[in-house]
């Protein structure tokens, strides 16, 4: 298989990735119990605005997008291709989803854990194919290195803690869920990870760069 192939293929695949991904975090909104803090501020950018949920989330992640550009991170094709999708898949599956939100508290946490589930099977397909991480990790892989005495867990803690504020701010949903996916989350794709055999700290990501220079190379 040439290169240019086997890249069109990672692409296809960073989709499908996403479209997994998408349909977890459609789960942790239908459980309709609060949600994590970037989907909290994009349910209430959403509430004040024009823009739906997808619309919100797409115009925060092309915002985020090109801080990270200004903080010189590593961008790659899987970095646009998620901050153009993710947000917008999952407004898809909101809109196709013909069951009204969720009203039962048992029933939304068992809905958030599967969310997690399918968040992070997403996530294993997308990082695979190692063209660089979403916005938002680069956004704190960014900001980490700039404040390089400051623990990387504290810095995404803060990071988190001012998106949520600013949701709050705007009417997001805020309630258990909210810690649930704040301290959950990673729990539960530890746990998946572990399942399948597969550590992201093994990816060799390839920026734009790299990977454009691969498709020129197969003409």
């Amino acid at each position: 298989m040439n290169n240019r192939k086997k890249i069109l293929i990672q692409w296809l695949q960073i989709v499908l990735g996403l479209l997994v991904f998408s349909f977890g975090v459609h789960l942790t909104i239908w459980a309709n119990i609060g949600l994590a803090p970037w989907d909290c501020l994009g349910m209430g950018i959403s509430y004040h605005t024009p823009l739906n949920y997808g619309l919100s989330m797409t115009t925060m992640a092309v915002i985020i997008l090109c801080i990270d550009l200004l903080l010189k991170e590593r961008i790659g094709f899987g970095t646009i291709i998620d901050a153009l999708l993710t947000g917008n898949l999952v407004q898809m599956y909101n809109d196709l989803n013909p069951f009204p939100l969720n009203s039962r508290l048992w029933v939304g946490i068992l809905a958030m854990m599967a969310g997690f589930v399918f968040m992070a099977l997403g996530m294993w397909l997308y990082m695979r194919c190692e063209q660089c991480c979403g916005p938002r990790d680069a956004l704190l892989v960014g900001l980490g290195k700039r404040m390089p005495k400051v623990p990387i867990g504290l810095v995404e803690i803060l990071l988190w803690g001012i998106v949520l504020l600013a949701g709050w701010a705007l009417g997001g949903p805020v309630g258990i869920g909210t810690v649930i996916s704040t301290f959950g989350a990673g729990f539960v794709m530890q746990i998946v990870y572990n399942v399948i055999h597969f550590d992201p700290r093994d990816c060799r990501h390839r920026d734009i760069f790299e990977v454009s220079k691969e498709l020129f190379h197969s003409f």
